[in-house]
């Protein structure tokens, strides 16, 4: 894109700034050429995205955001709101055909909008080509199912793994998180006898709850939907991570049934759960408080077990870029998200953002954000994942739906109260997801 802007010699130096003025490490590229998007005469953007997890992202985002308006003369609105509101903000956006220009929103929201949408094959393209491809995650979440076509352009995912005190695990006999199941457990309980016991989330928590589920049933081979979008949640693998469940659950500290998203956060922080699934955010709450850093120090972090799958199965929270057909100005907004991928305000951002979000293209691996704390390293492939909300299958309205709609969790829930059995639940899953998805 550097064919567009005459005022790139300069780009990166708002977000050093922020970032102390630490210089950065170069990201390598590759020759490409730039789409064509002459800026429309006249031209002004407003876009809305997920608030900010730390305070940096937000006045990164908007220095780039500022430095795109200094290139171009158009002028950029960002609104940052809750997370609970993108969705619904993206639907009525969506449904009225009026409203933001661009919305960054989460995981499959490109496929529900997607005839409302502007296609981003273009930019995509040349940000592959020019930053060494596209990680799996993004790929999937970007692109229309069975096509090359972009819909959305992930900006990152924010990873879920295990986080564990290590003073406890110790204490129980272990010196490591073993991958298998059988192993698992028995830290699990292994923890819950020297009563310092994990916990994870069985709550309809947005995503520590989902996490869990989606974890639970694909580390044992099972998935809500086969690769042509069939509903197969009702299977013997389903089934046996069910009853794997019914001896996991007995092992977590009282509560988790109703967990939300924060409530792992101050348990472990209460030192009242020794080990559960988390992002980031956790491990740097306890860093930056001096009281509970001993907490940090104790902290290990790594991807959760993979129990029968070939990778670590965890589908990261991603952050995916959306341009509307209703716009007056697509090449300006184009535009404005290719130029906020772009080395000179990414990288900033990412490292602004210390591991929360982990980035879409494969050459942001080399990035200082990843050459600190060791701890943090793990989230670098969050996007390398083989996993996403909806796995196996096509990402539709349906996967959508079904997440929003707690199925899995719910489905694990039932069991671990003892109100079904693993058999039963499995069919009610059954039953409520086939709701979402047509018939075939």
């Amino acid at each position: 894109m550097t064919n567009m802007f005459t005022r790139r010699g300069t780009a990166g130096l708002a977000g050093a700034a922020l970032l102390g003025g630490r210089a950065m490490a170069a990201i390598p590229t590759s020759p490409a050429t730039a789409p064509s998007l002459p800026i429309e005469r006249g031209a002004t953007l407003r876009m809305l995205r997920p608030v900010r997890f730390v305070q940096p992202d937000e006045d990164v985002f908007r220095a780039n955001a500022a430095r795109f308006t200094a290139a171009t003369g158009v002028e950029v609105r960002v609104d940052f709101v809750g997370w609970e509101d993108i969705t619904q903000q993206t639907a009525v956006t969506a449904n009225t055909g009026a409203g933001p220009d661009l919305i960054i929103g989460f995981n499959e929201s490109p496929h529900v909008y997607q005839d409302k949408l502007v296609d981003v094959t273009d930019v995509a393209t040349y940000l592959g080509t020019k930053y060494g491809g596209w990680k799996a995650l993004a790929q999937r979440y970007g692109k229309r199912a069975g096509s090359n076509n972009w819909l959305g352009l992930p900006f990152g995912a924010s990873g879920g793994p295990l986080i564990w005190r290590k003073s406890a695990v110790n204490e129980a006999g272990f010196t490591e998180i073993p991958e298998d199941l059988a192993g698992f457990l028995r830290v699990c309980q292994g923890l819950k006898r020297i009563g310092k016991p994990a916990g994870f989330a069985l709550g309809n928590a947005v995503g520590d709850g989902n996490a869990f589920a989606n974890w639970l049933v694909w580390s044992h081979g099972g998935y809500l939907v086969d690769e042509e979008g069939k509903v197969a949640i009702n299977s013997p693998q389903t089934i046996a991570a069910l009853t794997y469940l019914k001896d996991l659950y007995p092992t977590f500290l009282p509560g988790t049934l109703s967990w939300g998203d924060v409530s792992n956060n101050r348990a472990y922080s209460a030192s009242e759960c020794w080990m559960t699934e988390n992002g980031v955010s956790l491990y740097f709450s306890l860093k930056n408080d001096p009281a509970l850093a001993p907490l940090a120090e104790d902290t290990q972090i790594q991807p959760m077990p993979k129990g029968l799958a070939a990778t670590a199965p965890n589908a990261g929270l991603t952050l995916n870029a959306m341009v509307f057909k209703h716009s007056r100005f697509p090449n300006a907004a184009k535009a404005f998200l290719s130029f906020m991928l772009e080395a000179e305000q990414y990288d900033p951002w990412l490292q602004a953002n210390v591991g929360y979000w982990g980035q879409p293209l494969n050459a942001y691996d080399e990035s200082d954000t990843w050459k600190g704390d060791p701890k943090v390293a793990v989230f670098r492939t969050t996007m390398n994942s083989d996993f996403w909300l909806g796995y196996k299958g096509p990402i539709s309205e349906g996967s959508a739906a079904a997440n929003a709609d707690y199925v899995m969790v719910q489905m694990c829930a039932s069991v671990a109260s003892g109100q079904a059995t693993p058999q039963a639940a499995a069919a009610e899953a059954e039953r409520r997801a086939r709701r979402f998805f047509r018939a075939r």
